[in-house]
């Protein structure tokens, strides 16, 4: 005879214990209503289904039930069922009270951030549901580890298309964002036995730490006027590069530069990581094409969708050589990413409402950008602004030691916004000199006015 579970109430976990059944019962459900485990005017399952999931005579459940309408515990009422009757709940012990932290600044040119209100939500939804639609059942399952297929063909094809990578399907691997990728490539070489991985003197420090964290040591390449000087990066084992568009001073890796450094990849055996930095996002110059097309067997390119749609889909990719594929897919690859979400963005490439929201975008950016420069030419033509020709920042050069005392006076404006020395790598002893890295595209439109009166205010 097949078992009988409750279909109507809660689920209900009891462990009845004592000389007699219907008394261990008696006392676990009282126990449940007096800690507030079962709070009042809380339906419980029927005797019947509560017998079957326990395993017991329904009329040791309906001899609990009565012993505790009679106590005043619970009550019973003809169509409403047995209920938790009405009580005061003993109060919870008071949880600490969290330390005080500075309250969030009302307006932010924070880089690093789109305008989060741009998301196309409903565009998202509708690929969301196209996709889920069009994909077989074991779509769901825990599947390759490098990602969905659907999704790495399409970036396949995408990123040949708009970026000049070669990339083949089966080499694209999906990962939860940069973060991500860089730790799975940095766990990789620290097993391969490399030590040492050349970074851009100015970036990001959770990426630096993140490096650290998996055991290899960054040391900064040089600079001078022309930008990077990625030709020679030494001893390393590796180097990690934005040639797209270098972050956070701006400009693209120059050409004999871009050259230079594949042919020491090539020489020394090592490897770039490159990662495509803003590289969809241009304004006054031709698209710089990625530097993977140059040897793809020495360059792994990373991407994300984190500027494009927003960082919260946590959704990238890697084009791996294929030499380097066999150990980047035993380190986790793809696993960590949600499949809904990657059948979304496949769904959202293919469609072409990648390419549609990639335009508009551009298209918003760049006039934050003119609106930026112009009210800095009007308010502040004294700050210079470089940085500008692609991207989502600009970088506003500031009389020598005034970064900190403008950073204050932001603060007081109701400003948020990084100086440029915090994006300075710590073994770099010539800083580039003072100034702000401005996000101009992290405001939502209807702030857009009043954060930029803030930074004026905030200028010396």
């Amino acid at each position: 005879m097949a078992e009988r579970w409750a279909t109507f109430g809660i689920d209900l976990h009891l462990d009845p214990s004592g000389p007699g059944l219907r008394r261990g019962l008696t006392d676990a459900l009282r126990e449940a209503v007096r800690s507030g485990r079962l709070a009042p005017g809380t339906r419980l399952p029927s005797s019947r289904s509560l017998a079957a999931d326990l395993g017991i005579a329904r009329n040791t459940v309906a001899d609990a039930y009565a012993d505790l309408i009679a106590e005043g515990w619970l009550t019973a009422r003809q169509g409403s069922g047995t209920r938790v009757a009405p009580r005061a709940v003993p109060e919870r012990p008071a949880a600490p009270t969290p330390r005080r932290t500075p309250g969030r600044l009302p307006y932010s040119l924070m880089p690093g951030t789109p305008d989060l209100a741009s998301f196309p939500r409903a565009e998202w939804l509708r690929a969301t549901r196209r996709a889920l639609a069009a994909a077989p059942h074991d779509a769901l399952g825990y599947g390759d580890p490098r990602g969905r297929p659907e999704l790495r063909e399409a970036l396949a094809g995408y990123l040949s298309r708009v970026r000049g990578v070669r990339a083949d399907p089966g080499h694209v691997v999906v990962c939860s964002g940069f973060s991500h990728g860089l730790q799975l490539l940095s766990e990789v070489l620290r097993a391969r036995g490399a030590r040492t991985l050349a970074v851009e003197p100015y970036g990001l420090d959770v990426h630096w730490d993140l490096v650290h964290r998996a055991g290899l040591k960054t040391v900064p390449l040089a600079r001078d006027a022309l930008g990077t000087r990625a030709q020679d990066p030494g001893d390393a084992d590796a180097v990690l590069l934005n040639p797209a568009h270098q972050f956070p001073l701006g400009g693209a890796l120059r050409p004999e530069r871009r050259a230079a450094v594949v042919e020491w990849a090539r020489r020394t055996g090592g490897l770039i990581l490159e990662d495509d930095y803003d590289g969809e996002f241009r304004y006054d110059r031709q698209p710089v094409g990625a530097l993977q097309d140059l040897d793809p067997g020495r360059v792994v390119h990373l991407g994300t969708a984190s500027k494009s749609l927003a960082p919260g889909l946590r959704l990238g990719w890697m084009v791996v050589p294929p030499w380097l594929l066999p150990d980047v897919v035993d380190h986790g690859g793809g696993s960590t990413v949600s499949v809904v979400e990657q059948l979304a963005l496949a769904e959202f490439l293919a469609s072409g409402a990648y390419d549609r929201q990639v335009r508009a975008a551009r298209l918003r950016y760049r006039r934050r950008r003119d609106a930026l420069v112009k009210a800095l030419a009007d308010g502040a033509p004294h700050v210079r602004v470089t940085g500008i020709a692609a991207g989502l920042h600009a970088v506003l050069e500031l009389p020598p030691g005034t970064e900190q005392s403008v950073q204050r006076s932001a603060v007081w404006q109701g400003l948020a916004v990084k100086g440029l020395d915090s994006f300075r790598h710590p073994g770099v002893t010539d800083p580039v000199g003072d100034a702000l890295v401005v996000g101009y595209a992290t405001p939502p439109d209807h702030a857009w006015n009043g954060t930029l009166d803030a930074l004026l205010r905030s200028l010396p």
